[in-house]
């Protein structure tokens, strides 16, 4: 289920964004990037819709993916 970003508190979506961005495997390319620049990343990706705030009611998890990778209406 997608959680639309803008429906959270500012802190809990900075909370999530930097958590996101401290996960072991986010990789952000050769270049070390700071955690500042990446929240901004993420937030300007939530902005474009082209990352989604997405809640896994099952596993009780939440993630941000990619908005092309939720299957639409009636592709399950």
């Amino acid at each position: 289920m997608i959680i639309p970003y803008k429906q959270l508190d500012p802190d809990t979506l900075q909370n999530l964004l930097e958590e996101y961005a401290t996960r072991d495997g986010t990789d952000y390319g050769e270049r070390e990037t700071g955690l500042n620049d990446k929240v901004a990343s993420l937030r300007r990706q939530l902005e474009n819709r082209t990352v989604v705030i997405w809640f896994e009611p099952g596993e009780e998890s939440i993630n941000l993916v990619l908005a092309e990778d939720i299957p639409k209406e009636g592709e399950y």
